[in-house]
């Protein structure tokens, strides 16, 4: 629990005391004066709750990805398997899918360059 949640917490509280003094009393200053501390800790208490919030958020990102960090070789091993007896499967489908590959390839580094309009025209 974040420290600024007890302190708005405790200023809450006071806030609400000093109100009620204030009501009893019937001293305005005193009543302003509390319900404005009071205000005050409500925020202060809803800072800290959003730090929590952040904070437990950031540390469950960080659980997930140092579990995924620590699995990544795994899961890579695994699916070299699984694609290793693809091709042990079926050999020339995967000859057929790499060479269709390479050929896209090939036609996408083979294509000129595009040049852009010129934009200014010289009519001599």
């Amino acid at each position: 629990m974040d420290t600024d949640r007890i302190v708005g917490s405790a200023k809450e509280y006071a806030g609400r005391a000093e109100g009620a003094i204030g009501d009893m009393a019937g001293d305005a200053k005193t009543q302003a004066s509390g319900k404005a501390r009071e205000a005050a800790g409500t925020v202060q208490n809803l800072y800290g709750q959003a730090k929590d919030a952040v904070r437990e958020a950031t540390d469950t990102a960080a659980g997930y990805a140092k579990d995924a960090y620590e699995n990544s070789g795994e899961t890579f091993r695994d699916g070299s398997k699984a694609i290793a007896q693809k091709v042990q499967d079926n050999p020339l489908g995967a000859l057929l899918v790499a060479g269709g590959i390479g050929f896209a390839l090939a036609l996408l580094m083979s294509r000129p360059a595009r040049r852009p309009p010129s934009r200014w025209r010289y009519y001599g």
